[in-house]
């Protein structure tokens, strides 16, 4: 069977599926041995990247999809040049908590020596940004990363840390991982990708569940307008997946597969047969005109008042 399109990341990252598999609880949502055959199947697919969080907070139970991915890998007897790790890294108690301290924690938890992509959390808070650049450039001399990326950060921000590791000429970063989806896209259309050499990793593509017309979300925090609005939208997507001869996922997926900065779509799954329907994303998009799609999901975004 043919495998996904590759592209890649950054000017200097490495190349990847242009699907890529991960969020909260993907790995421990499943029965194991479903879970095992899901990895196998995405990476003969040809997903290579791999979201893999450190997820949970001291007020609740410790959570463990980071540990259950590395017993999923040995089980699906994967190499370890068979895919990329893209490990979570978290700016909540920056300095206070570093980011070598926090990645040797996921790399210990994953059962891997390095991380292909270490992807820095929202900034909740001031933080040295220097001193972020810096101590990610000691990371990847010390062999822990190999590159580096940001989760929804604002453009302003993603410039600033660009240009402190050009002027320190250390690696920036090669990656932005951004909400984008059918409803939002006001930050992405914003972002310097070309500029700045940054590859877009789109992400919460589904809206946490809603734009598939689920009745409750699983991405977390509070529902904001956007979301609010996607209700609205529910019937008319599906409707218009169906005159595609698709499926609401697929319609989404495709949608932000056509960005020209997409480097890879990150997506969760609950079980093989949600995989097969998001593969069958690139098939859409093999046999529907880019400009038709546009023109067809152009009224469900919900980021806009125009």
């Amino acid at each position: 069977m043919a495998t996904l399109p590759q592209r890649q990341i950054g000017r200097d990252g490495p190349f990847t599926g242009i699907l890529a598999m991960g969020s909260w609880h993907t790995y421990d949502r499943m029965h194991f041995p479903d879970a095992v055959r899901m990895l196998r199947r995405a990476v003969d697919a040809g997903i290579t990247l791999f979201d893999v969080g450190v997820y949970g907070t001291p007020d609740r139970p410790p959570v463990f999809t980071d540990v259950l991915f590395s017993a999923m890998v040995r089980a699906a007897g994967l190499r370890r040049d068979e895919y990329l790790f893209s490990a979570k890294l978290w700016l909540e108690e920056y300095p206070r908590e570093s980011l070598r301290a926090q990645l040797e924690t996921a790399l210990f938890r994953a059962g891997v020596e390095h991380a292909d992509l270490a992807v820095l959390g929202e900034i909740r808070h001031e933080i040295d940004l220097h001193a972020v650049v810096s101590e990610l450039d000691d990371l990847h001399r010390a062999g822990l990363i190999r590159h580096w990326g940001v989760n929804n950060w604002s453009a302003a921000t993603l410039r600033t840390v660009h240009d402190i590791a050009a002027t320190s000429a250390v690696p920036g970063p090669v990656m932005a991982q951004l909400a984008y989806s059918l409803a939002r896209r006001s930050t992405v259309d914003g972002m310097p990708f070309g500029e700045l050499g940054v590859s877009l990793q789109s992400s919460d593509v589904f809206e946490g569940g809603r734009l598939l017309g689920k009745d409750r979300g699983t991405s977390p925090g509070p529902v904001d307008e956007v979301q609010r609005r996607i209700a609205g939208h529910v019937s008319d997507i599906r409707e218009a997946a169906s005159s595609l001869g698709a499926t609401p996922a697929q319609l989404c997926l495709a949608f932000t597969l056509l960005h020209p900065s997409n480097a890879t779509t990150l997506f969760g799954v609950t079980s093989v047969e949600q995989l097969e329907e998001n593969l069958g994303a690139v098939a859409l998009l093999e046999r529907v005109d880019p400009a038709e799609l546009y023109a067809l999901v152009d009224p469900f975004r919900s980021d806009s008042d125009d």
